[in-house]
């Protein structure tokens, strides 16, 4: 996230860790823009905070021009700062999953070849029985599947078109903030051939202040999952190759 406070640290870190795979994690909602305010006035409050209302977002980036012109403004300032720090692209994704919009993603269609864009994530998660807690869970994650279907498929129509690499499969979007050990180990089992993403939001402590919609997220259980001796013999057990996009 190029323009979230602590990148710049974040940067330094990934910069020690040579065979880390990093990815952009585009901004277009619950954060602060790249662009100067003025630029991206539809887009931003007057402290260059990007709307918070993802319905109403959606609606205005995909029927206002203006606001489509100032999308791509910010999404090329946001692929700008990212190339500006030195790292290879391993792969794009986006907060709160926006490039899930056909307009958000066409951009990012647009401009693949400029900033070598080479794999995207799709977040397609199919329900797990090993992790669902009831039958009303259940239902509520297969009709959030059914929903997003259409949308996925046409991603990967396109991804295959301009030769870019996605993921198979995604886990931690239904369980997004609780990615704990419990959770990780049962998830493990069920990955198959080709490329899974499991992903989480790992920290030693609490950080309330990052995101209201993440209020009740388990951040140090999740680091703690990642590192859990549990973790490493199940992904051992399974014969997973730990890996990027990319490699």
């Amino acid at each position: 996230m190029v323009s979230a406070p602590a990148a710049e640290n974040a940067i330094a870190s990934a910069k020690k860790l040579t065979k880390l795979n990093v990815g952009l994690h585009l901004v277009l909602s619950n954060g602060k823009a790249t662009s100067p305010t003025t630029e991206i006035s539809t887009l931003v409050n007057a402290n260059g905070q990007l709307n918070n209302n993802l319905v109403r977002s959606g609606i205005m980036m995909y029927f206002h021009s203006m606001t489509k012109k100032q999308l791509e403004k910010e999404i090329r300032a946001q692929f700008e700062a990212f190339k500006a720090t030195g790292l290879k692209l391993d792969h794009v994704n986006a907060h709160n999953h926006m490039h899930l919009h056909p307009t958000i993603f066409n951009l990012i269609i647009k401009i693949r070849k400029e900033f070598q864009i080479t794999a995207i994530r799709i977040p397609n998660e199919p329900s797990l029985d090993s992790i669902i807690n009831g039958r009303k869970e259940k239902l509520i994650r297969e009709l959030r599947y059914l929903f997003f279907k259409p949308f996925i498929s046409r991603m990967k129509k396109l991804c295959k078109m301009h030769d870019i690499k996605y993921n198979d499969i995604i886990y931690g979007l239904n369980d997004s903030g609780h990615m704990n050990v419990n959770t990780l180990v049962r998830i493990i089992p069920h990955i198959s051939e080709g490329i899974t993403e499991i992903y989480s939001h790992p920290a030693t402590e609490r950080w309330d202040d990052i995101d209201p919609a993440a209020s009740d997220y388990e951040f140090e259980a999740e680091y703690k999952a990642l590192i859990h001796p549990r973790t490493k013999r199940t992904v051992d057990k399974f014969n997973i190759r730990l890996s990027g996009f990319n490699s």
